[in-house]
């Protein structure tokens, strides 16, 4: 069944407002749609004013209208896709102490539920937190952080009901199943505890949401005289806090997309004041961890033009950048993504030609060897445990065709236990699927690679329509893993494609560098050389591809629709940043500041400024023909504003002249992940594939 649009849909009204910047002057005709309390808002959406309600619930109901003749279709997607899911699961539980802690969901519950057993012995499991009875009763419901203890008897968590990302910090006791008095609002989610069990640290988030502030509480005493660690004075830093694994440091991190700085607290001394491991340089960046035995700091860094990253070692006594000494030496080509320390073991995730590998290092004698796959295309990551005496390190592998497994390697004996492997219910042979990894020519002759599954058997004819993913911001990898949902699209024909285009590191920390502020471009025509490689190869046609991304792949999206539109049957587009310019000339909303490093700075450099001007999707909307387009939002997302796709809409109806759909949902109980439920996160897949399946004509 195709697509079939209702009668009439609504149109915005145009109440132009003027800006001038840089002797050029602008008009937004709906700016309107900004609400101009948008910091009430994220914590009461009631607030938000009626004349932009009434326009985000007509699209809402334009939409379901659409979507209506596709309901069946929506509901097979969702029990096919929830079908591939083990309900009753549970992770691999973690050994600490006399303990192991796991999270699990049970059969049709939304939100997991926090678990300990005893290390040895029968006895029953504990809950330590029940997500869902928590969740009674409210609209929306997010955990965020969960750290129990050093001495397993606390627990620290919190959560968020309205979707705006203010996480309310609460502390249970284990034993009895209750929580404290303690109650922390407005945080940014997560807890690190000291050493005396009776002390953590936390991040506020301030009436611009952005996290400046660090502070420490005590158990039992007045969360509102907490004291102030920490105060981050930049705008463009936001903060976060946390510990090494020995557990012996808080680490206060304050960070921008490209420079950080690092403060220390002795976790066994709470009260002490924060020690400053190295002053902040512009663009440089480092992440350390603690040595015990060795009395040092094991720190990846890029100082010194270590573009790609090294490893260095700071005495504990003297950590400052004049003490620090090269570990391994910066490789070109070899990016250094993360690390661990244990107690007789260094553990990094290095990425080179676009694949991960694994080193282990005996701190002992430094010698290392390294854990690898040999498909394609793949996604392997090291999981950092709970304990730090250990030699065993936990990873997971998947690729597109072969579902997650999680493994315990021993560092000292080089075995591997496959501890669990992702169980599909419904069925799944992987020798039913291929996966590949070739490379389309960007304008400029780079190598963009793109990652492929299909059905095995499928005609490589060019007649297969295609769904193509794009993120390509920030330095963020999109990994080809395994994905359950995708399925339901390749089971019915489509050849699923990432591309793994510049402004993230897939190839390198230069490929991010290549995809940001002047070279933004980059990212945009990497995607479309991606969408026109895989037509000439004949893996599916022009205009047979439907574009996927949300957040700054929603600019992607909204970017490559106004320089490509004929290359793309449809384009879908969630939490879309597409109101590039007029968002970073806001310092007042909370992402603005720090991403000036990633975009640039248009209030002040008028370089920026055209630059920006010049892709930003919402301010090149033209009259022309436009492919379908499906936007989502979150009502109450602190990141990517609702209007942000609102406007852009808005913007695409009164000028494309196709005829092609328009269709916009914001989700008005959410922010910017969407909704919260495991499920009910599924039923917004189904909604995506059913329009993707409902263009290509085949609903």
């Amino acid at each position: 069944m195709p697509l079939t649009l209702p009668p009439t849909a609504p149109i915005a009204d145009e109440r132009s407002v003027t800006d001038t910047r840089h002797g050029v002057t602008r008009s937004d005709p709906y700016d309107w749609l900004r609400d101009p309390e948008w910091q009430t808002l994220m914590k009461d959406p009631n607030v938000l004013q009626p004349d932009i309600r009434a326009y985000l619930e007509a699209e809402n109901t334009y939409a379901d209208e659409a979507f209506e003749p596709l309901e069946e279709l929506r509901t097979t997607l969702f029990e096919e896709i929830k079908g591939r899911i083990k309900e009753d699961d549970s992770s691999v539980p973690a050994p600490h102490g006399d303990w192991l802690y796991y999270s699990k969901y049970e059969t049709g519950s939304q939100h997991p539920l926090f678990c300990r057993k005893p290390r040895s012995g029968d006895q029953a499991e504990t809950i330590i937190l029940d997500g869902n009875k928590e969740a009674e009763a409210q609209a929306y419901f997010k955990i965020g952080g969960a750290a129990r203890s050093p001495d397993d008897t606390l627990f620290a968590w919190s959560s968020d009901v309205k979707g705006s990302e203010y996480f309310t910090l609460k502390v249970r006791d284990i034993k009895s199943g209750t929580d404290l008095a303690d109650t922390i609002p407005d945080t940014s989610g997560g807890a690190a505890w000291a050493l005396d069990n009776a002390t953590f640290f936390y991040v506020r988030v301030d009436e611009n949401h952005r996290p400046s502030k660090v502070f420490r509480h005590r158990l039992g005493e007045d969360p509102a005289k907490d004291v102030c660690v920490y105060e981050e004075a930049d705008p463009g830093f936001f903060v976060s806090v946390g510990t090494v694994q020995s557990g012996r440091y808080i680490v206060i991190s304050a960070h921008d997309h490209q420079t950080s700085e690092s403060h220390l607290i002795d976790a066994a001394t709470p009260d002490a004041e924060p020690r400053l491991v190295a002053s902040r340089e512009p663009g440089v960046e480092y992440d350390l961890e603690h040595d015990a035995p060795r009395d040092r700091f094991l720190i990846v860094t890029n100082v010194d033009g270590a573009e790609d990253f090294k490893l260095a070692e700071a005495p504990i006594s003297s950590p400052d950048r004049a003490n620090w000494r090269d570990v391994i030496p910066h490789r070109p080509g070899t990016l250094l993504l993360d690390h661990c320390a244990y107690k007789d073991f260094h553990v990094r995730l290095e990425r080179q030609d676009g694949l991960n590998k694994i080193v282990v290092r005996a701190l002992g004698d430094d010698n290392e060897h390294a854990i690898s796959f040999e498909e394609e295309a793949f996604d392997l990551g090291f999981m950092s445990g709970l304990e730090y005496e250990t030699a065993q390190v936990r990873f997971a592998y998947s690729s597109m065709t072969t579902p997650e497994q999680i493994f315990d390697y021993d560092m000292q004996t080089r075995e591997r236990t496959l501890l669990k492997e992702q169980e599909v219910p419904s069925g799944h042979n992987s020798t039913d699927y291929v996966t590949e990894r070739i490379f389309a020519t960007a304008k400029d002759g780079a190598q963009v690679p793109i990652s492929l599954v299909y059905r095995a058997g499928i005609k490589l004819d060019g007649s297969a329509p295609c769904l193509l993913y794009g993120y390509g911001a920030y330095g963020i990898s999109m990994p080809a893993s395994f994905s359950v949902s995708r399925l339901s699209l390749v089971d019915r024909g489509f050849i699923y494609a990432i591309a793994h285009i510049r402004g993230g590191k897939e190839r390198g920390y230069g490929w991010y560098k290549d995809g940001k502020l002047d070279r933004k471009q980059n990212t945009f025509t990497d995607f479309i050389a991606a969408g026109e490689h895989l037509a000439v190869q004949g893996y599916t046609t022009r205009g047979n591809i439907t574009a996927h991304g949300g957040s700054a792949g929603g600019m992607l999206m909204g970017a490559v629709a106004n320089l490509a539109p004929d290359l793309f049957k449809g384009i879908v587009a969630e939490v879309a940043f597409v109101d590039v310019l007029n968002t970073m000339l806001d310092d007042t909303l909370p992402l603005t500041p720090p991403e000036w490093l990633e975009w640039g700075n248009p209030i002040e450099d008028k370089s920026a400024y055209e630059a920006i001007a010049a892709y930003s999707p919402y301010d090149n909307v033209t009259s022309q023909a436009y492919p379908n387009i499906l936007a989502l939002a979150g009502l109450t997302d602190p990141r990517v504003t609702y209007w942000e796709p609102a406007k852009w809409v808005a913007k695409l109806r009164a000028q494309s002249t196709s005829g092609n759909a328009i269709l916009f949902k914001t989700n008005m109980d959410a922010g910017h992940g969407g909704a919260a439920g495991r499920f009910e996160r599924l039923k917004e897949t189904a909604l995506v594939y059913a329009f993707a399946l409902a263009i290509h004509g085949l609903a």
